[in-house]
């Protein structure tokens, strides 16, 4: 990459445009002298790193702003032996590395704030520290670099010990004896001087009542008449003659000994300089270093900074991507790719170009009118692979990718030169063959007109011979022509694709939008006609035109029209997957409507039942209890079935109310599998107007009874309205409302909420007998037992296991222990039947 082929594609503007956001003018002489990188790793880490800069500039703590002076010149001059530092040039140094921790303590902020979450100190080393932040194992590529700048801060300290933060010297202790001195000589020479004003003899002699001062001495100003009059040294006469600047007798020893601790204290601010350029001499490579490093991290915001004004896009290595998807991808991926490039020096008159090379195009021959935009694009090509490759974002669209190139070659434009007998052809060929001389497989070749400037055959000969050349190179290759034979070129050879530049027949103007795939007309007999051609002569162009013209444009039309027609087709099935996408997210929805109210119900019907158990159970138990202590009589036995009758009411309208809802939801269900739902009936509740015809209800009818859907099998008609339905061992009369008739064919859904089995062997009981059963047998009851009393919320029974071996009694407390549901079990008082007997304790 020559500086002909950076200016030619006006890379050098961007340098420029780069560093003016740096804030060292160091870093902006190195970014203007710098040069695009050519090894795909080093581009790729420096992408990263302007990428993780641009993050930082963008996470909204703002950045510090110290601009950081020259000191460059500096570092060489500490290596000579007694150089001493003016006090600007450690200024200068002191500046720089403040502005240096500054800068580092912003970029490392963030690892500190994380820290700072877990309330500890980060310490080196610590393994719990990096475990717990993870900033210990693997660190970013900017971390990195910022952990690697040296500590010089002890200099900077060492720099404002001696000076002031404006760049002033402090008033040392070593110095104040010596200015004390000088203010009090000071102060006698201005008493003399006030007695020599002050008095009207020696006033009229003097031309100034002020004292004035010659080589650092106090000087009067006297009249040349009155020269003897007072005694001293005549150090100047003015240019007139009229005045003398004596320096009386009695001042002379004065100003001596002011110039004696004048002399003095120079020479302890010299010692104290070389002091501290010795004490940083002995640093002088760590400073170094850190010049160094800061400078490069300064270049780093530069770009970061250009890269966030222009909003741009890192673009990822196309070569890289393409090697990673041969292996999982059959279709091809594209190598070069810029979508809605805009070239960066165009401003808002930019329009955006997409031009695309996959793995398998090497070559495009782009074809088109004059004015359209061809030498353009081929600047944007150049320029963008250039910025690239110099770390920057690109002003372009997510999905562009870009191949690390080892050189970029460009031949645009008219270079003919009369002082070195060049014509445009010759400076075409000259340039051409420069680049065939250097140009490997990762080359980047831009060529434009290619054969132009000679005969039309023999210069399409040429540039198919070049053309040829350079795709057994394996190079990539973009040019531009307006030879016809190139376009039928484009479609015979593997690897060369045709593109062209938009034109628009209806206003006669370019559009500026590249075509892949199509070569384009000249349109030069239209161009000349807008331009002003006049019309006799345009017209008689077009007549020659139609006799020599082959078909070439009419092929050319055929396969614009083709285009348009499959762009219109793509965007046509875009819409249709757009449309069955939103089909079928609308039919998700209504299967999430419905299962989830499916899930509502169910939960509603256990609240109910788990509601009615809490409030029947305290008047059950205090039944029990009176059962149990008191005498057994009819008014009892009515209390409890009239609780009961209560009981199996509450129930009987809890279920007539789930049993609606669960038979809409069927239908809504039913309706859903079939298709049959409409937006309106989601809309509605998702009832449906159709449905299965009902089974009717008839003696040997199989249902599903009541609130909890147990399964029967109805016997025969009751009064009127009711049914005899036999459950189990029960048979029991249950309205016609609260039946569900089950299909012969079995398809019957599963019940909403499922059913206990409360058969009469299986109901809780307030003692449970196990006397003559073996230990597997007794276990079983139990667990049945435990299992009925925890649904019917009985929390204390009594379990007879008698004494006898004690088998029975041991397997009985080892299975309670084992049990969740148990929260307590002892055994009965002695005149209960003490150890013979459990009293069992489950939990609420």
């Amino acid at each position: 990459m020559n500086d002909k082929t950076l200016k030619l594609l006006e890379f050098d503007l961007i340098r420029i445009r780069v560093a003016e956001f740096a804030l060292s003018e160091e870093a902006a002489r190195h970014l203007e002298g710098e040069l695009p990188l050519t090894d795909p790793y080093n581009v790729e880490e420096l992408k990263k790193l302007t990428t993780e800069f641009t993050d930082k500039l963008n996470s909204g703590d703002e950045e510090p702003r110290e601009s950081f002076p020259d000191i460059g010149f500096l570092i060489p001059k500490l290596e000579v032996e007694g150089m001493v530092l003016e006090l600007d040039e450690a200024y200068a140094l002191g500046v720089f590395i403040r502005a240096a921790e500054a800068l580092k303590e912003w970029l490392q902020r963030f690892r500190g704030d994380r820290a700072q979450l877990y309330g500890e100190k980060p310490q080196r080393g610590d393994r719990a520290y990096r475990e717990k932040t993870g900033l210990g194992e693997k660190l970013t590529p900017l971390q990195v670099l910022v952990s690697e700048l040296p500590d010089c801060s002890s200099l900077a300290r060492e720099i404002f010990r001696v000076l002031n933060k404006d760049g002033s010297l402090r008033d040392l202790p070593e110095f104040r004896e010596i200015k004390g001195r000088i203010r009090n000589l000071t102060g006698e020479l201005e008493a003399i001087a006030a007695r020599y004003t002050g008095n009207e003899d020696t006033r009229r002699m003097l031309q100034s009542a002020l004292p004035s001062q010659r080589d650092g001495r106090m000087v009067l100003a006297v009249k040349a008449n009155f020269r003897g009059r007072i005694k001293g040294i005549v150090h100047e006469v003015s240019s007139t003659g009229q005045t003398l600047f004596v320096e009386p007798e009695e001042v002379v020893e004065k100003n001596n000994e002011i110039l004696i601790e004048t002399r003095r204290l120079d020479g302890e601010i010299l010692r104290v300089l070389r002091e501290m350029t010795g004490r940083i001499a002995t640093q002088r490579y760590l400073l170094g270093d850190l010049h160094e490093k800061i400078i490069h991290l300064e270049t780093l915001r530069a770009r970061a900074r250009y890269s966030r004004e222009t909003r741009g896009y890192f673009a990822p290595d196309g070569d890289r991507a393409q090697q990673e998807n041969e292996v999982s991808s059959p279709l091809p991926t594209a190598g070069l790719v810029l979508t809605q490039a805009r070239h960066p020096l165009l401003g808002s008159k930019a329009v955006p170009v997409d031009i695309s090379m996959d793995g398998n195009i090497r070559t495009v021959i782009v074809t088109g009118p004059n004015t359209g935009g061809k030498t353009v694009t081929l600047k944007i090509v150049g320029l963008f692979a250039l910025m690239n490759q110099f770390g920057l974002a690109l002003p372009v669209e997510e999905g562009t990718t870009l191949p690390v190139f080892d050189g970029i070659y460009a031949d645009i434009g008219d270079e003919q030169s009369l002082s070195q007998s060049l014509s445009t052809f010759s400076a075409h060929m000259t340039n051409i063959a420069a680049i065939i001389g250097a140009v490997t497989e990762r080359s980047l070749v831009l060529l434009d007109e290619l054969g132009s400037g000679t005969d039309p055959e023999e210069g399409s000969a040429i540039a198919m011979a070049i053309l040829d050349h350079l795709i057994e190179k394996k190079a990539r290759v973009i040019a531009t022509t307006h030879h016809g034979i190139l376009k039928n070129y484009g479609y015979t050879r593997e690897g060369v694709e045709n593109a062209s530049v938009e034109f628009d027949s209806r206003t006669l103007s370019p559009t500026y939008r590249i075509i892949m795939g199509i070569p384009g007309e000249s349109r030069a007999v239209e161009i000349a006609a807008r331009n002003g051609l006049p019309a006799d002569i345009v017209s008689a162009a077009r007549t020659y035109l139609d006799e020599e013209r082959s078909d070439v444009s009419a092929l050319i039309t055929g396969l614009k029209k083709k285009h348009q027609e499959l762009d219109a087709a793509a965007e046509a099935s875009k819409a249709e997957v757009f449309r069955l996408r939103e089909e079928r997210r609308k039919a998700d929805l209504k299967e999430l409507r419905l299962r989830q109210k499916e899930i509502d119900l169910k939960a509603g019907g256990m609240g109910n039942l788990r509601l009615l158990l809490s409030e029947s159970r305290k008047t059950l138990e205090n039944l029990v209890r009176e059962l149990k202590e008191e005498e057994l009589t009819r008014e009892k036995t009515v209390k409890v079935k009239e609780f009961l009758a209560g009981l199996e009411r509450s129930v009987a309208v809890g279920g007539e109310a789930l049993e609606k809802e669960g038979q809409s939801l069927a239908e809504e269900r039913r309706c859903l599998e079939t298709g049959d739902i409409s937006d309106e009936d989601q809309s509605s509740g998702g009832k449906g107007s159709g449905g299965k015809v009902p089974v009717a209800i008839e003696p040997g009818t199989e249902v599903l009874a009541g609130e909890y859907h147990r399964r029967g099998t109805v016997l025969r008609a009751d009064k009127k309205g009711s049914w005899i339905v036999e459950i189990g061992s029960l048979r029991m009369s249950i309205p016609e409302k609260d039946l569900i008739p089950l299909a012969p064919s079995g398809e019957n859904k599963k019940p909403l909420i499922a059913a206990p089995d409360l058969s009469p062997e299986n109901q809780a009981r307030f003692e449970v007998n196990l006397l003559g059963m073996r230990l597997e047998e007794a276990l079983e009851v139990l667990r049945r037992q435990i299992d009925a009393a925890t649904l019917a919320g009985l929390h204390e029974f009594s379990v007879v296991h008698g004494k006898g071996d004690g088998i029975l009694q041991r397997g009985v407390h080892e299975f309670l222990k084992q049990q969740g549901l148990v929260a307590d079990y002892y055994f009965s008082r002695p005149e209960m039947g003490g150890f013979g007997r459990t009293e069992v304790v489950l939990k609420e």
